[in-house]
């Protein structure tokens, strides 16, 4: 578990929400800033994964329980 400067709730959403959510969230952080971002979009791992490797981004953990994934995303 990371600490984080923001926290962003994408549980229900679908593509492309929760990759949207991410978006808006990194705009409003600094260099540096963690982000947590939980999601139950089963395909969301795929969409932010190549977004956060296209951005620059480093994604430091990505965990699972059942259907909730937890992103935590440190923004360059």
């Amino acid at each position: 578990m990371y600490e984080y400067s923001l926290e962003v709730d994408a549980s229900g959403l679908n593509c492309p929400l929760p990759l949207l959510r991410l978006k808006k969230a990194l705009m409003e952080a600094q260099s540096g800033d963690v982000i947590k971002i939980t999601a139950t979009d089963p395909a969301a791992h795929l969409d932010i994964g190549v977004y956060v490797n296209q951005t620059g981004h480093q994604l430091l953990e990505l965990t699972r329980q059942a259907n909730i994934q937890v992103f935590f995303i440190r923004k360059k």
